[in-house]
Order: structure tokens, then C-alpha cells, then sequence
């Protein structure tokens, strides 16, 4: 018998999608801020804060797993009309949101393009499991 706590079995996923051609810290970036982003309107998906042995507290983290997949631009603008025709809770960054320095910036260049010419270069999404696997389908595993 193992000591060791059963595994969390979780009605939902996190995914979070980025576009294939983005250098390396680009698809950080664009990770970390769509992560926040499912973050902030599901906190009830944040865990406790930590603390080490010592005492030191940290930050809580999200309480279930992100997995981050890869695929180009077609299979993320796809992946976006899926998961809006899905309902699913969806954060998005675009490649314009690079060249903005603030927040209320990055929703300006959002909100002044059209939804077919968003140039989608990380998405993330939240929802039933089978739903979110139907969203982020053509996409792989990022390495």
C-alpha cells in the first residue's frame, strides 16, 4: 500500500494554445498572461497558498494542471471559433498585443479588429473536459 495521496481526477481542463512560429519568449509570455487570465475568472479553480518548512508563504497556484499545446495560425483561429461556438471560457492574446505596454493598450488592439481578423497567437480555454479536447483537436503537445 502506497503512503502516497490519490490522484486528483478533474470534470475540467485547462489548455492553453500558442501559435508555433512565436520565438521562445513570446510563447512564455503569451502563456503566463492567458493563464492569468483563466485565473481571474475562475478563482474558484486557485488552490491554497503555500508555505515550506521554514514558514516562507507563497502564492496559491491554480489547483489543476495547464497543459500547453503548439499549432499555427490555422489551428488557433480554429481552435477560437470552437471554443466561442462551445461557450467555453476563452482568453486570447493577439500578435498586435506585443507592441502595447499596458493592459487597457492591449484591449484597444483587440477590441479594433474584427473577430475573423484577429491575429490569434495564444489562446486558452477552460471547460469540460471532452469539450476543451474538441477545441484544442490538430494541435500537439508543446515540446
Amino acid at each position: 500500500m502506497s503512503d502516497a495521496p490519490p490522484t486528483a481526477r478533474f470534470d475540467t481542463k485547462i489548455a492553453v494554445l500558442v501559435r508555433d512560429d512565436l520565438p521562445a519568449w513570446q510563447r512564455l509570455n503569451v502563456t503566463a498572461f492567458l493563464a492569468s487570465g483563466i485565473s481571474a475568472a475562475h478563482p474558484e479553480l486557485v488552490g491554497e497558498p503555500y508555505a515550506d518548512a521554514d514558514a516562507n508563504a507563497y502564492l496559491a497556484l491554480l489547483g489543476q494542471p495547464v497543459m500547453v499545446f503548439e499549432a499555427d495560425a490555422a489551428t488557433l483561429r480554429s481552435a477560437r471559433e470552437k471554443a466561442l461556438g462551445r461557450k467555453l471560457s476563452t482568453a486570447l492574446f493577439t500578435a498586435e498585443m506585443f507592441a502595447t505596454g499596458h493592459d487597457a493598450a492591449n484591449r484597444a488592439a483587440v477590441a479594433a479588429v474584427g473577430a475573423q481578423d484577429l491575429d490569434v497567437v495564444g489562446l486558452a480555454v477552460h471547460g469540460p473536459k471532452n469539450a476543451v479536447d474538441k477545441v484544442v483537436k490538430g494541435a500537439h503537445a508543446h515540446p
